[in-house]
C-alpha cells in the first residue's frame, strides 16, 4: 500500500516493543488526504489484528494514539503513533514498506 503524505519512522526498545510513527505536516488543503491515509493504516490494523488492540506491554499486538495540531491557522500536523509487537510490526512493514535500516 502506498502512502503519499505520511512518513513512517520505526524504532524498537529493549523490551521488544516497536514504535511506528506516521507523520505528516501539510497545508489545510491536503488535510483530508492525510486523514484518509491515517484511516487506511488504521483499517489495515483492525482488519489484520482485530482482537489484539490494546497495551502491548500486556501482551496485545498493537495500540495507537492520534494527534492532530493546527499550526499558524493553516498548517496541519498529524502524528499517528502505533505501539506494536514484533509480529504486528513485521506484517505492517510488509504492507507499508519504509526506508528503515
Amino acid at each position: 500500500m502506498n502512502l503519499n503524505y505520511l512518513t513512517l519512522d520505526l524504532s524498537d526498545d529493549a523490551d521488544g516493543v516497536v514504535t511506528i510513527e506516521a507523520l505528516a505536516s501539510t497545508p489545510a488543503a491536503h488535510h483530508a488526504d492525510v486523514m484518509a491515509e491515517v484511516q487506511q493504516v488504521l483499517d489495515w490494523a483492525w482488519r489484520h489484528f482485530p482482537h489484539t488492540h490494546g497495551p502491548v506491554d500486556e501482551g496485545l499486538d498493537w495500540d495507537h494514539d492520534l494527534q492532530v495540531n493546527v499550526e499558524g491557522g493553516q498548517w496541519h500536523a498529524v502524528t499517528l503513533t502505533l505501539s506494536a509487537s514484533a509480529r504486528f510490526a513485521e506484517a505492517f512493514e510488509a504492507a507499508f514498506p519504509s526506508d528503515r535500516d
